[in-house]
C-alpha cells in the first residue's frame, strides 16, 4: 500500500494487529536477561527482541535513552537494532522525543529519518513544548521523505496533567477558536487539532495520515477535553503507552480510544519483557492475539 508512512502503517495493522513491542533495556531486564549493563548488553538485548517480533508484531518501539546513556557506543549499538529490525520488515518507532526549534529540530529530525541515516527509523516520537507550528517543517520533511512523527499530546505520567491540562486561546482546527476569539482548549486538545490540520492540508497522504499523537492509555481524556469520537480526515495514527505494567489492557482499548481505536497503536514494553528471551517469543504471540481478539 502507498501513501507514505500512514500506508506502511496500514499494512502493518492489517498484517499483524496493533501491538507495539517495546525495546528498553533497563538494568533490571538486562540483568534477568543475563547481560550485562553496557552497549554490548543493550545490543544483545536489542537484537533478541527484533527477532521475537519478527513475523509476530508489525511495529517496535526502541527507547533510545536506554541507549544513548552508553555514549557513543551505545549509539553504535542502536544503529544495529535499528537496522536488524528494519531488514526483518518491523516498522520502527525511535522513541527520543525530541524537540527544539528551526535548525536544531532539522538536525534532529534529519539524522532519525533521512532513508539511509546510521540511525534511520521510520517514525520519531517529538515534543511540541516550543508549539506545534514550531513542528511545522518537521512535519514537512518526514511526510517528504515517507516517514512519521507522533507528537506528544497526553502523556500517561501523571506529573503531565497540570500542563497538558492548562487552556489555550483555540487551535488551528477548532470551530469555536474561529468564530470566538476567547474560546480555549486544553493545551492536549489543541496539539491534536494542530495534528490533525496538518495532515488534512497535506490529503496525498492517503487515508491515514503521516503525523500522529501520543495518547497514553491511563489518561482522563474527557478531562482534557478530548472527544475520542471526533472525525480526524485523514485518520488520525496514535502512539498509546500505558499497557501492560502501566495497567491498561486488550479488553480497555476500543472504551478509551472510541472511534481511533483502528489507528491505535497498543505499546506494551517492560510486561512482555519480562517474559525472558526464552519466553518473549511466546509472550509476544499472546498478547498479539489477545489484543486482535478484543479488537474483532
Amino acid at each position: 500500500m502507498g501513501f507514505g508512512f500512514g500506508g506502511v502503517l496500514a499494512s502493518a495493522l492489517e498484517a499483524f494487529g496493533p501491538l507495539c513491542v517495546g525495546i528498553d533495556p533497563h538494568d533490571f531486564l538486562l540483568q534477568d536477561w543475563g547481560l550485562p549493563s553496557s552497549a554490548a548488553g543493550a545490543r544483545e538485548f536489542g537484537l533478541r527482541v527484533v527477532d521475537a517480533a519478527a513475523g509476530r508484531a508489525g511495529i517496535v518501539k526502541p527507547q533510545v535513552a536506554f541507549f544513548e546513556r552508553f555514549g557513543s557506543a551505545g549509539y553504535s549499538a542502536l544503529e544495529e537494532v535499528l537496522a536488524a529490525a528494519r531488514s526483518k520488515g518491523l516498522i520502527v518507532i525511535a522513541d527520543a522525543k525530541r524537540g527544539d526549534i528551526d535548525t536544531s529540530l532539522a538536525g534532529y529530525v534529519e539524522g532519525w529519518l533521512t532513508p539511509g541515516s546510521p540511525i534511520e527509523a521510520d517514525a520519531l516520537t517529538i515534543n511540541p513544548f516550543q508549539g506545534v507550528a514550531s513542528l511545522e517543517s518537521a512535519m514537512e520533511y518526514a511526510a517528504d521523505n515517507g516517514k512519521g512523527l507522533f507528537v506528544l499530546a497526553a502523556t500517561s505520567n501523571p506529573e503531565a496533567a497540570r500542563v497538558q491540562g492548562a487552556r489555550v486561546v483555540g487551535s488551528a482546527s477548532d470551530q469555536a477558536s474561529r468564530t470566538d476569539p476567547l474560546a480555549t482548549a486544553t493545551v492536549s486538545r489543541a496539539i491534536i487539532d494542530d495534528v490533525s490540520a496538518f495532515n488534512a492540508g497535506r490529503a496525498e497522504q492517503g487515508p491515514i495520515g503521516s503525523i500522529g499523537v501520543v495518547l497514553g492509555a491511563t489518561v482522563d481524556f474527557a478531562a482534557l477535553g478530548i472527544d475520542m469520537n471526533s472525525a480526524h480526515s485523514p485518520a488520525l495514527p496514535v502512539l498509546a503507552p500505558g499497557f501492560g505494567h502501566q495497567g491498561a489492557t486488550a479488553t480497555d482499548v476500543r472504551r478509551l480510544f472510541g472511534a481511533l481505536t483502528p489507528f491505535t497503536l497498543v505499546s506494551e514494553s517492560r510486561s512482555l519483557l519480562q517474559a525472558g528471551p526464552r519466553g518473549l517469543a511466546a509472550a509476544i504471540d499472546a498478547r498479539a492475539e489477545e489484543v486482535r481478539a478484543a479488537l474483532v
